[in-house]
Order: structure tokens, then sequence, then C-alpha cells
């Protein structure tokens, strides 16, 4: 861990349950991004490490946390649908986006962001990509939300808000411009 801003930590049990709003609107959301890059910029002061957002919510995430900074860090996209260990019961999307990173990524720092972390799975898949790329120096995870039902020993770095939502209840992020969420339930309709 690289000393971040670290999200609240705990339990996510049902008795636990964080009072959150059903949405977040363009300024809610703009309220936790400017405290993320806030961390980001205490954190690295002059020092460039490289942001690499997953798509497609963690690279709206990412490139709206880029035009916060004072001084715009590397960009890069990542899109780790290949790598996923569910590949085989998920699919994939319609459409699949190649990855870019138009920089080396051996000895860097890399600020890895995705909007919603979760099971930590998404998270693991884009590492496995990242080293393919090179071997990082070091990579810290930003994320918009944290949620919980942890499949994998995976945790922020810097987060915008930590929730503890029910199984059957998603964050959903909305963009890129403007930037909303909302809580969905996963729940079948009956």
């Amino acid at each position: 861990m690289l000393g971040l801003s670290p999200c609240k930590h705990g339990s996510y049990s049902k008795d636990n349950l964080l009072e959150s709003p059903l949405s977040w609107d363009e300024q809610q959301l703009q309220t936790h991004l400017d405290t993320m890059a806030g961390a980001i910029t205490e954190q690295y002061g002059d020092r460039a490490p490289l942001l690499v957002g997953i798509e497609s919510g963690g690279a709206w995430v990412a490139r709206a946390l880029n035009a916060m900074l004072a001084k715009p860090l590397p960009l890069g996209t990542l899109n780790p649908a290949f790598y996923r260990d569910d590949f085989d019961t998920r699919g994939l999307k319609r459409t699949v986006s190649p990855s870019k990173l138009p920089f080396e990524v051996d000895g860097q720092h890399i600020l890895l962001v995705d909007d919603v972390l979760m099971t930590g799975r998404t998270i693991r898949a884009a590492m496995n990509e990242l080293f393919d790329f090179g071997r990082p120096a070091s990579i810290a995870l930003v994320v918009l939300f944290d949620i919980g039902h942890r499949e994998l020993p995976i945790r922020a770095d810097i987060c915008g808000e930590t929730l503890a939502l029910p199984p059957h209840q998603r964050v959903e992020l909305r963009g890129p411009a403007p930037l909303v969420a909302e809580i969905r339930d996963t729940r079948p309709e009956e």
C-alpha cells in the first residue's frame, strides 16, 4: 500500500448497512471526485503516476479525475474482458473496445481506476492484463464506490464512498457525461 487515503474498511453485514441515497447526481459525484483528486495530489505531488481506467465506468471516472488534477497524468484504458475468470459463464458484451496504454508500464507507478469495487474479480483481471504490458513498480486502486461482497483479497486505496449493500443490490454508474449513479435491485421482477 502506498499510504493513500484509505477507504473505510470493515464489516459489510446487513446489520451494518450505511444509510445512502438511492442515486447520486452529477454534483454529488463531483464532490467524491474532488476528494479523490485531492488524495492523489497529496500522495503524489509533482510525481506523475500513470492513470489507467477500466472500461467503461472506470475509464469515465479516470477521465473525470484527470480533468480535476492541476497537472493531468498520462491516461490509458484497459478492457480486461478476456482476462476474467468467469468469461465462460458471463460471455462478452456486444462490443469490446481494445485496451489503450499509450505509455510504457515497466517500472511505473500505476493508479488503476474503476467505478465500483465489489468481488475484486474485475480488478484481478485488470492486473493480469497490466502485467502482459510490463512489470509496474506498484499498482494502487482508486474506486468511486466500494460495496463489499469480496471474493478475493483486494481493497481500494482511494474511494469516493464505501457502502454496505445487500447482495441483491448494485451501484450502476452512467456516463460519460454527466456522471450519475444509482442503486439498482438485481432480483428478478415478480
